[in-house]
């Protein structure tokens, strides 16, 4: 779905005084948005071209500490400048922001203008470059899960994230009048994000208390990621602005259900679902199955991309609906990957592995280039799991630690040809100053555990 706004229509609203505020905005290696709030007069006079920001901006951690050892950038290298260049067909009034619109921008070098090969959408413009040579458009969604808490962001920040209420009281899975209560916020989220022209389809309790879901459209994968991003924004705004606050970590506590962020695929080609095929088992074509059977050859070394927190990976706990087994089964939520819409033009593949912490761009770009590797070599698919895939014996596992994963991600030579091993040696850099930063504090749980009984 295209954004609705036009630079056109951007100047008659900025002229009539009905916007002005306009901004710019990539996407970091959290998936956050990062940039600039222009007045709208400036904007369309000069800044819809290209703006500027530091490079340090796709080097920092979750806290924006500036992290030594990139090759990208550095203190020795002077921490020089981006060219953030909007992309106007991401241009988008944001309803619940006072006079405001949004535009997303690509990261360029500043010297040679070309796309910066680490940043977020870069990755993905290339995948999709890739399976466009190929003759597919790869069309995805995204399903965001978070906890909706009744404090504001912060009153939590100031009480250390100590007795956080969630709005709801108890498991309102799907339940009707158990989500009410969260109506309030639920309805302007689903509304204002409609209105800044992404097509939300629906909201749902989730599985456990405070939680919830969102639903958008499905669509080609580049407008998938950017809505996934603003998504994340407007709902944190929409909160903060009701006084309340959100959480979108993958597990927030070790009691409670994590936070998913499934990603559903498939591959269009020529204005048709290159997925389907109705004479075969299940409908799945052979393209289909050559893609999935790529996914899952690579499952391991993309899961830094699926799960790129220490925090992720405290999600995949048996019995809770995140898998732990990187299988592909029917209609199947203990499983890794699971076929949706079976038999039907709508046949297609969800990535079950991702938290709500991913960054979209790096998840659909590992998950496109794990299956397109499938389609170029001709990959046959493994035989489905079938039951309870927690209790399946030696079968292909989730890693379990960030560390785990990272090295997986290193030595993958299939990520390195996609990506460049530049491009890898970066991510597997940030993951380890994860854990080092990890290794490095001294925990809630350590305190408490070992203050009077070590």
């Amino acid at each position: 779905m295209p954004a609705n706004l036009t630079f056109d229509t951007l100047k008659k609203a900025v002229a009539a005084g009905e916007i002005d505020t306009v901004i710019a905005c990539i996407t970091d290696m959290q998936g956050r948005l990062q940039g600039k709030r222009f007045q709208a007069n400036h904007f369309i006079e000069s800044a819809w071209e290209e703006t500027h920001c530091c490079n340090y901006l796709l080097a920092t951690d979750m806290d924006m500490n500036t992290v030594q050892g990139y090759r990208a950038t550095s203190w020795a290298a002077g921490y020089g400048d981006y060219v953030m260049k909007p992309d106007l067909a991401t241009l988008r009034r944001l309803p619940w922001l006072e006079g405001t619109a949004l535009v997303m921008c690509d990261a360029l070098d500043h010297h040679t203008h070309q796309l910066v090969p680490h940043a977020p959408r870069s990755m993905l413009k290339a995948q999709i470059a890739r399976a466009e040579a190929m003759g597919f458009t790869p069309m995805m969604a995204t399903e965001l899960e978070f906890y909706l808490f009744e404090q504001s962001f912060p009153e939590l920040f100031d009480s250390g994230y100590r007795q956080m209420t969630p709005m709801a009281r108890h498991n309102v899975d799907y339940a009707i009048f158990g989500a009410a209560r969260d109506e309030r916020i639920m309805r302007a989220i689903r509304n204002g994000l409609y209105d800044a022209g992404i097509p939300i389809e629906c909201s749902k309790g989730e599985a456990d208390a405070g939680q919830e879901e969102v639903n958008a459209k499905y669509s080609d994968a580049l407008d998938t990621a950017d809505m996934h991003a603003i998504i994340k924004m407007g709902v944190k705004d929409i909160a903060q602005t009701n006084g309340a606050s959100v959480t979108f970590m993958a597990k927030y506590d070790h009691r409670h259900a994590g936070s998913s962020s499934h990603i559903h695929q498939s591959l269009w080609q020529k204005g048709k679902p290159a997925f389907l095929d109705p004479k075969a088992d299940h409908g799945m074509s052979e393209t289909m199955r050559q893609f999935m059977a790529g996914q899952l050859a690579h499952a391991r070394e993309i899961t830094a991309f699926l799960a790129p927190a220490i925090n992720s990976y405290k999600r995949f706990v048996v019995g809770m609906f995140a898998p732990t087994k990187a299988v592909w089964s029917l209609d199947n939520r203990t499983a890794g990957f699971r076929v949706c819409g079976e038999g039907t033009k709508a046949v297609r593949v969800e990535c079950r592995i991702g938290g709500a912490d991913i960054n979209p761009y790096l998840a659909c770009a590992a998950l496109l280039a794990a299956g397109l590797d499938g389609i170029e070599k001709g990959m046959t698919l493994e035989p489905e799991a079938r039951g309870d895939i927690y209790q399946a014996g030696k079968v292909r596992e989730v890693p379990k630690t960030l560390g785990e994963a990272a090295a997986l991600m290193k030595d993958s030579k299939m990520l390195n040809a996609a990506f460049g091993e530049e491009v890898i040696e970066h991510y597997h850099h940030a993951a380890m100053w994860e854990i080092e930063e990890q290794n490095r504090v001294v925990t809630d749980w350590e305190l408490r555990r070992g203050f009077e009984r070590a």
